[in-house]
């Protein structure tokens, strides 16, 4: 990973650059100013995806309007960092307040006259003391308060219109409104609404340009959708710990911790479809590309789906064995310590049978799914720091059960969950064998490590027992100068 002082120049580099190719008059304190405050909550501790070379792949390279958005477009994701980091507050505080645990914005009568906010406002198309939605544009709306407002001093107020328009469409995965127009073909219009109103000096040409800086922004943002499926599943592992912070320590989760957050991970991939993720306007980008990274997202989100439904299988039976040990117990207790940082443990999967009469992937699809499960996801990002890459007891299962079952017993784990089902229900239904070897496996282990600790404690035993003879012989030859001692004298 690279150090802070790295990657802090590489935003100062593109910020400089940015500016330059815009012939903004600017000073280097000024430039350090600005790549210090998007640093800052950028390298946040929980920042495990939205991060900034995140931000340095949205922004491309080649255009400083959208270079500019996406060094801003994730400057402000309350939900990840569990606040608005203090030095961006002054930006916002003038036009935003907080109401109970939800933010709005301030009514009509408190806002300040300001003219650039009252662009942005109609540009998101957000009203005075409307509540913001965290999934709504909430996060989306902020970050481009924040970006005006810094860049204020040095932009026209055309330049900064079209800023916050490539951060208006990074608000993900919308589908086209009741009149069938696309998140893009409004933002279009209102483009145009914002042009006439404040009496902008964008052209058409302009405008359509503005969009399409918009939709080359927003597709670079959800990119990962089209990724390799190794890069997307492990970016989809990077979210997890970002609004699942009790995963960051990889030896103190409980399995219950885990299991939540594998279950909203794999009901938020249920709901997207391909024809929402990417946005496409006027030839940008051309049929063919945006047809690829259409079909490629539909075959990630369908690798995703069943990687996924297995995952969740298999926390769930560990879940329902789990509850003979008491409720919350750490995912460490029935899997083994994590083998980060060097360390080895013993771990349940050493214990798990790898010869058996193993189910045969029937498609392409299940043949992925397996070789992920089994092999590991081996991508881009730090998420083996909480979680192993492969799935060795999920295999186990796919392998002794079949995908079929895997999916008819993912329906039963929510049901499980959502406590319509006992654990002892739960586990009824399995095939007796299978968890028989799960239950022995975890015996095993349980052994392996009650041996472990009487070995340590022998080899204690053993070093106090040596320490007393050493300290018994010590003073007994201090004993034996003391009488010599006296006898000289």
């Amino acid at each position: 990973m690279q150090g802070l002082s790295t990657i802090y120049q590489q935003c100062l580099e593109r910020l400089r650059w940015a500016m330059n190719r815009l012939e903004v008059p600017i000073e280097t304190p000024q430039l350090h100013q600005i790549s210090m405050l998007i640093v800052q909550p950028m390298t946040g501790p929980w920042r495990f995806f939205h991060t900034l070379q995140h931000i340095f792949e949205v922004g491309g390279e080649d255009d400083p309007i959208e270079i500019l958005a996406a060094l801003f477009h994730d400057i402000v994701y309350v939900q990840v960092d569990l606040c608005i980091p203090f030095n961006l507050s002054a930006y916002l505080t003038p036009f935003v307040r907080e109401v109970g645990e939800k933010l709005s914005i301030r009514e009509e009568a408190e806002l300040p006259d300001d003219r650039t906010f009252a662009a942005v406002l109609d540009i998101f198309d957000f009203k005075p003391g409307q509540v913001l939605k965290t999934f709504g544009g909430q996060n989306e709306f902020l970050s481009a308060i924040v970006a005006i407002k810094v860049l204020e001093p040095f932009l026209s107020l055309e330049q900064l219109v079209r800023i916050a328009a490539c951060i208006e469409l990074t608000i993900p995965f919308r589908s086209r409104c009741k009149k069938n127009v696309t998140p893009i073909e409004r933002l279009h219009q209102r483009l145009v609404a914002v042009n006439d109103r404040f009496a902008l000096e964008l052209t058409s040409r302009d405008l359509v340009e503005t969009a399409k800086k918009a939709v080359r922004v927003s597709n670079r943002d959800v990119i990962g959708f089209a990724d390799a499926t190794a890069h997307f599943l492990s970016n989809t592992w990077n979210l997890l710990p970002e609004t699942n912070h009790s995963l960051i320590g990889s030896s103190s989760y409980t399995v219950r911790d885990y299991r939540v957050a594998l279950q909203k991970m794999e009901g938020f991939i249920n709901t997207l479809k391909p024809e929402i993720i990417f946005n496409q306007f006027q030839g940008e980008p051309n049929t063919q590309k945006y047809q690829f990274l259409k079909d490629k997202a539909r075959t990630n989100l369908a690798v995703a789906k069943l990687y996924l439904a297995s995952k969740l299988v298999t926390i769930a039976t560990i879940e329902s064995l789990s509850y003979a040990l008491g409720l919350n117990v750490p995912l460490a207790t029935m899997m083994g310590i994590h083998p980060d940082s060097g360390s080895r443990g013993i771990r349940l999967e050493n214990f798990i049978p790898g010869s058996l009469e193993a189910y045969r992937p029937t498609t392409n699809l299940e043949w992925q799914v397996l070789n992920f499960l089994e092999k590991g996801r081996k991508g881009r990002g730090k998420n083996e720091d909480y979680d192993l890459d492969n799935s060795p007891l999920a295999t186990f299962l796919v392998k002794a059960l079949g995908f079929s079952e895997i999916r008819y017993q993912c329906d039963r784990a929510k049901g499980f969950f959502d406590r319509k089902l006992s654990a002892k229900e739960f586990l009824a239904d399995f095939d007796l064998e299978t968890i028989e070897t799960i239950v022995k496996a975890l015996s095993s282990m349980f052994d392996a490590q009650k041996k472990a600790m009487n070995r340590c404690y022998s080899a204690l035993e053993s070093f106090s027992n040596t320490q007393l003879i050493c300290q018994i012989s010590s003073q007994g030859d201090l004993q034996k100068h003391s009488s010599n001692h006296n006898a000289t004298v």
